[in-house]
Order: C-alpha cells, then sequence, then structure tokens
C-alpha cells in the first residue's frame, strides 16, 4: 500500500494527512465515532454546524429515510460557539486531525461575530456555511445569489484574520458558478460542495407533510451524481477564469469509487457524510482504498488522480 505520507494534501495551507473529511452535521465533534473507529487516521473533521448562540433545533421529525437518500431537518441545533471553543474543542484536539469549524447563523452579525470568536479559538479552518436549506432564517438564503453571498464571505473575511475561510455552497443556487466565483473574489480561500438538496416527503397516514417545516435536506447515495457534476462543472469554471483554489467534494460518497470520482472531478479532498451514519468505518475504508488504488495506478500525490486538467 502507499505510504500514509503520499496521501497528503493542502487545503488553503492546511495540511491534511489524506483527502478525507467527516462531514459537518454527521460526526459530531468526533468524540462518539472516537470509541469506534481510530479518528486520528482521518484527514479532517468538520464541526456540527454551529452558530454565535444556543440553538435547540426543528421541532416534530428531524429524520427521514428515502429510497438512496436521507432527508433531514435537523435545524442547526448546537451549544453555541462559546460554549463549544470551552468544551468542545479541547476533546476534538486530542482527536489527532485537523478540525474545520462550520460556521453558520441568522445574520451578517451573527456570522461576523461567531467568525471572530473561532479566528481567536485553535480550529485549523473555518466553513461558512451558506448553504443550510433547514433553517428560516440565514442559512441557505445566503447561498442563493451572488451578491449576498459575496458580501457575507467579505463580512466575514474581514474578521477571519487568522484562519482559512472554504465557503459551504449550495446546489440550489441558480447560478452555482456565479456564487462561487463571487465568493472567491470576496475572500474565500477554498470551495466545498455540495450541500443537501431541498426536498421533502408526506406521511400517507396523517396526510401531511413528515417535517415541521415542509422541506428539508436530501443527502446520500441519491444525490452523488449530480454533486459530481456539479464538482467537475465548477472546477471547469474556475480553470477558465484561472481563479485558484480548491476544491472539497461532498455528495452521496460511500466507498473508495465514488471518492476517487470526486477526486477525478477536480476535488482536492472530499467530505464523507451520510454513508458513516450506516457504516462507521467508511472513511477508513476509503483512505485505505485510495491508498491502494494510487499504488497501482503508479500515482505519486493525490493530485493526480484528476482528470479534469
Amino acid at each position: 500500500m502507499t505510504n500514509i505520507s503520499d496521501l497528503s494534501v493542502n487545503i488553503a495551507g492546511v495540511r491534511l494527512k489524506n483527502p478525507v473529511i467527516a462531514a459537518s452535521g454527521t460526526f459530531g465533534y468526533g468524540s462518539e465515532y472516537a470509541q469506534i473507529i481510530d479518528t486520528s487516521r482521518l484527514g479532517g473533521i468538520c464541526t456540527k454546524g454551529l452558530t454565535l448562540n444556543p440553538r435547540t433545533g426543528n421541532s416534530g421529525i428531524r429524520v427521514w429515510e428515502t429510497p438512496s437518500g436521507l432527508l433531514n431537518s435537523i435545524g442547526l441545533e448546537n451549544p453555541g460557539i462559546p460554549a463549544f471553543i470551552e468544551n468542545e474543542l479541547p476533546r476534538m484536539r486530542k482527536l489527532g486531525t485537523v478540525i474545520i469549524a462550520n460556521l453558520s447563523g441568522a445574520a451578517t452579525e451573527e456570522y461576523a461575530s461567531g467568525a471572530a470568536l473561532l479566528n481567536d479559538s485553535d480550529v485549523d479552518m473555518i466553513e461558512l456555511n451558506i448553504s443550510c436549506p433547514n433553517v428560516k432564517a440565514g442559512g441557505m438564503a445566503f447561498g442563493l445569489e451572488p451578491d449576498t453571498a459575496a458580501a457575507l464571505t467579505a463580512a466575514v473575511r474581514r474578521v477571519c484574520t487568522k484562519k482559512p475561510l472554504m465557503v459551504k455552497l449550495s446546489p440550489n443556487a441558480p447560478s452555482l458558478a456565479d456564487v462561487a466565483l463571487a465568493c472567491v473574489k470576496a475572500g474565500a480561500d477554498a470551495l466545498s460542495l455540495v450541500n443537501t438538496f431541498k426536498a421533502m416527503a408526506i406521511d400517507m397516514v396523517r396526510r401531511k407533510p413528515v417535517f415541521d417545516n415542509v422541506t428539508a435536506g436530501l443527502s446520500g447515495p441519491a444525490i452523488k451524481p449530480i454533486a459530481l457534476r456539479m464538482v467537475w462543472e465548477l472546477f471547469d469554471t474556475l480553470k477558465n477564469a484561472k481563479v485558484h483554489v480548491p476544491i472539497v467534494g461532498l455528495g452521496g460518497i460511500a466507498c473508495t469509487q465514488d471518492a476517487l470520482e470526486f477526486l477525478m472531478a477536480g476535488s482536492a479532498a472530499i467530505q464523507v457524510g451520510s454513508a458513516t451514519f450506516a457504516h462507521p468505518a467508511a472513511m477508513i475504508e476509503i483512505i485505505d482504498g485510495i491508498g491502494q488504488y494510487m499504488e497501482t495506478a503508479g500515482l505519486s500525490g493525490v493530485g493526480e488522480i484528476c482528470i479534469a486538467r
């Protein structure tokens, strides 16, 4: 097998030992999974979505299984950034991997205040979430149009002076490419895509929508071909615009083949989310699988996997 050091990647100045990252909202803060897998083998962990103040999340049903996918309407339940920094972050630092704080909010001022706290904390990177479809204010609303996305990115960038800033894009944007370019111009160091697709389910017995918010976010294998296409297209857009920022791809990645497809399509790294619920060791197997593929193909670096150049 390829030596683990050969799998290292650099995302906006942060070195990851491999390109496999636990996606936000699917890995908690890592402590539960640390009892099952060796978290130090992961390239990184994205925290559960964080807001300046504590949030209780959405009422009613929060998770609903669909064919080849999962609908969730969690609503960014979290203890708030001050409590995260004091209680959760010290434990996460012991997990032996890169820590990426996923930042969300309901207003620009809330995002900026949260970013300022994280900027002075011990996280390695901030992932700016402008794409969550499960909150009534903020979230995805910031990521649908280039002007609003750029304004929020710029506001966070002004206070985020010590940490690399990765912006998490919404697949629900009318023009994802325009939003991405606007975010880079406003100061994004990297881009992650895609977040969940806006979707819904109806309870046939109750004869009403399953979720109190009516709509929810769809993840899992069902979205993988669409997410893969979006990564490929964005890589091409950035290349043609001569914009050089790394893409972190996600959306339905469940096995080594999925991960390799995203790396071939232009992702510098990938995130694994829903697959971890069904198979906690999925990321470890993907890391080993990427190493085996590189050895067989005679590749010396992860970047050589890309075919979209």
